[in-house]
């Protein structure tokens, strides 16, 4: 588009949310990450034009971008939509694709936005919403988690930057639906998801780096738009099926399995994996205690994300991030009549083509040492020299 506003990319990256969280250990992460979703605080508000002053209202003004050549159109990745009934408010993540200078369409997957759209609807009722381009860390990191419905990620937000920085995420509220916004949101949008009037999204290539098909969704319908006065505005764009893009879907839920499988047994590292999308694949290290605890942690794994599709659990002499290294384990330590899960049946996710509307097979590998064998026979050699390898 012919948008004058700057774009950023690629900036949620594993070792930049190691830094931003003051952490050694992905652990520290999932910690602080678990604190916020149980305990999301208040935080003062400013008037909204002290912040945020009115600018064109022009669909033509936004940076929709065309990402792959086989994406129905162009596109806002980073938008996070803010929509509330009945003092119940939630922060999502929904692309949103350009339809002309006042409309646009989003796809509502059927999660919390869509609980709220789906009751405005029933009373015939557009759905106001706003729609935050560019917010601070941790809006961005919150908005793509998903706590039970009645906690707003903006309260959670505000938690992890209390605890990080010992500062709150001041908040501000939309002039025309008195929507609650982060003050630090470099552009807000105030818009109505239309009870009527649908139209076709689509397709998109989605994190796994397959176009997902064409669906009819509600049109946007665009109000005003509204940009900070405090800086020039600069607009989160993620890149589809980007190292970004995995780190913010996998990061939404590595702390919920770590949560629930450290109940089982002493968890090292959990990984949703690259291969996987960040989603239908994890790999677990455990401190195994007692034979059985990775078939438990496989179960707790699929319970605390129910579209994971493969688990596979090693040793904490593995490194999750190695995928070398995680087949080696199953080479040596895995026998599938005894070490093999398998659940048929199950709902997966919609996102995996090989699924039957998301129902799926899932698979757990326990790929660990039996304790009741020597060690030393699943140690792997070291080297005496480097010099024998050159």
């Amino acid at each position: 588009s012919g948008s004058k506003y700057r774009i950023y990319s690629s900036v949620f990256l594993r070792n930049h949310i190691k830094i931003l969280f003051k952490a050694n250990e992905d652990t520290e992460i999932y910690k602080k990450i678990i604190h916020g979703l149980e305990n999301p605080s208040f935080s003062n508000y400013l008037s909204f034009h002290e912040v945020f002053e009115e600018t064109s209202s022009n669909f033509d003004t936004i940076p929709f971008i065309k990402y792959y050549k086989e994406d129905g159109g162009y596109y806002l990745t980073g938008s996070i939509y803010i929509a509330c009934i009945n003092d119940v408010c939630n922060a999502s993540y929904h692309r949103t694709m350009y339809m002309g200078e006042e409309k646009a369409v989003p796809r509502i997957v059927p999660r919390d936005l869509y609980k709220i759209y789906t009751m405005y609807r029933q009373m015939r009722r557009d759905t106001p919403v706003a729609i935050v381009l560019g917010a601070d860390p941790f809006t961005s990191i919150a908005s793509a988690l998903s706590p039970r419905y009645g906690i707003c990620e903006l309260y959670i937000a505000n938690t992890l930057s209390r605890i990080v920085f010992k500062k709150q995420i001041l908040f501000t509220k939309t002039p025309l639906y008195k929507i609650p916004v982060p003050a630090t949101a470099s552009i807000v949008i105030e818009g109505r998801l239309s009870h009527r009037d649908e139209a076709w999204e689509g397709p998109f290539v989605d994190i796994l780096g397959i176009p997902d098909k064409k669906r009819r969704q509600p049109v946007l319908v665009l109000d005003r738009i509204y940009v900070n006065k405090e800086f020039e505005p600069i607009i989160h764009a993620i890149v589809p099926a980007s190292k970004e893009h995995i780190l913010l879907a996998s990061l939404s839920r590595e702390p919920l399995i770590w949560r629930e499988a450290s109940k089982t047994t002493i968890v090292k590292a959990i990984r949703l994996t690259h291969g996987g999308g960040g989603w239908l694949h994890a790999v677990i290290s455990i401190n195994k205690q007692t034979e059985g605890d990775s078939k438990n942690v496989i179960l707790s794994a699929f319970a605390a994300h129910p579209s994971l599709k493969h688990v596979v659990v090693v040793d904490d002499d593995i490194d999750v991030d190695d995928p070398y290294e995680v087949e080696w384990a199953i080479a040596t330590r895995f026998q599938a009549d005894r070490d093999l899960v398998i659940i048929p049946s199950a709902r997966g996710s919609t996102l995996d083509p090989s699924s039957q509307n998301g129902i799926t097979t899932k698979i757990g590998i326990d790929a660990t040492k039996p304790l009741n064998k020597p060690l030393e026979l699943f140690k792997k050699a070291k080297h005496i020299s480097r010099g024998c390898m050159e």
